[in-house]
């Protein structure tokens, strides 16, 4: 079974980054056909500078295999190493309705909150249908916000096939119904846009810093306290399992600590459980010209493996002549 899943590069990851998509991403290596690539296209609708978009590319790519991404296992590339996409984004625009762009809920979003509306961002749904279609996958994990992405890339690829016989495969999204809500500092989903993220590199000062500020109730520290709404257990018992998660219980139950207590507790199991990632971080981040190759190799399998699709839309578009 073939998985993709395309990231942009936004910045530094965070733990509801890794149980919300990394972690999914890195398990599906073991049973699948999977793609993961880096969204730097995609980027550009919201990172006008260049060296900046530049520099998250390869912050992107050295997180992600930093935190399991296997070169062995997965097809792993930059967006804009296989120009064959944008190939396919043209000629899958003459199959694109306009109301079926004016209907899409991100557009609708994003310029509601004041981002400028341009042709990137309108037509965004099309290039996603390419990257989907052109690589002719089974499967598309989203979160739920991006499920109409999915449904636009099966009408456009339905509308295609009508008119040349079945060339794209019709892919279907799937929901991991198993991943948590990650609560972000404030006890809302933890994003970047919400400025309540625990980042999963850097300083452990700051980190510590970080995790200190997060919303608990005022209890006195001898009595009781309640860990089923403490922002800091729901954290905690992402990185525990069933045992050890009864002994915080406990913890809570019995009194005594506060809520400081249980905060460094939850810096010292964030920081042991990413300990590893950071160290082969470290190895990536001295490595670039490596983490390049692999990024080179990757688009390379990627465009042997897009050839046969692409070859088909040109001949039968008249493309290829």
């Amino acid at each position: 079974m073939r998985v993709l899943t395309g990231i942009q590069p936004s910045g530094d990851l965070h733990i509801g980054n890794y149980f919300g998509s990394i972690k999914q991403m890195v398990d599906a290596q073991k049973e699948n056909d999977t793609f993961a690539f880096i969204a730097n296209y995609h980027a550009q609708t919201s990172v006008k500078d260049g060296k900046r978009l530049a520099e998250l590319t390869m912050q992107s790519a050295t997180d992600f295999l930093a935190l399991g991404i296997d070169p062995q296992k997965s097809t792993f590339w930059v967006q804009s190493d296989v120009k064959e996409v944008l190939e396919l984004y043209w000629v899958l625009s003459s199959f694109t309705p306009m109301g079926l762009l004016e209907r899409a809920h991100s557009y609708k979003d994003k310029t509601a909150k004041g981002i400028a509306a341009n042709h990137s961002l309108f037509s965004y749904p099309v290039l996603m249908a390419a990257d989907i279609l052109l690589y002719q996958p089974d499967i598309i994990p989203v979160g739920k916000d991006q499920i109409q992405h999915v449904e636009i890339a099966r009408d456009i690829a339905i509308k295609f096939n009508n008119e040349y016989g079945d060339i794209f495969k019709l892919p279907e999204y799937k929901i991991e119904a198993n991943v948590a809500t990650v609560p972000g500092t404030d006890g809302q989903k933890m994003s970047k846009s919400y400025n309540n993220t625990v980042n999963i590199f850097g300083e452990e000062k700051k980190q510590l810093k970080t995790i200190k500020k997060i919303v608990t109730e005022a209890v006195p520290m001898e009595e009781p306290k309640e860990y089923e709404t403490c922002n800091v257990y729901n954290m905690a018992k992402l990185f525990l399992n069933e045992n050890e998660c009864k002994e915080l219980q406990q913890r809570y139950k019995k009194g005594g600590e506060g809520h400081g207590h249980f905060k460094l507790y939850l810096h010292d199991i964030i920081w042991e459980f990413f300990k590893p990632y950071r160290e082969k971080r470290e190895y990536y981040a001295a490595h670039q010209d490596e983490v390049r190759e692999i990024l080179l190799q990757g688009a390379h399998k990627a465009k042997e493996i897009v050839a046969p699709t692409i070859d088909k839309v040109r001949t039968v578009t008249g493309i290829k002549y």
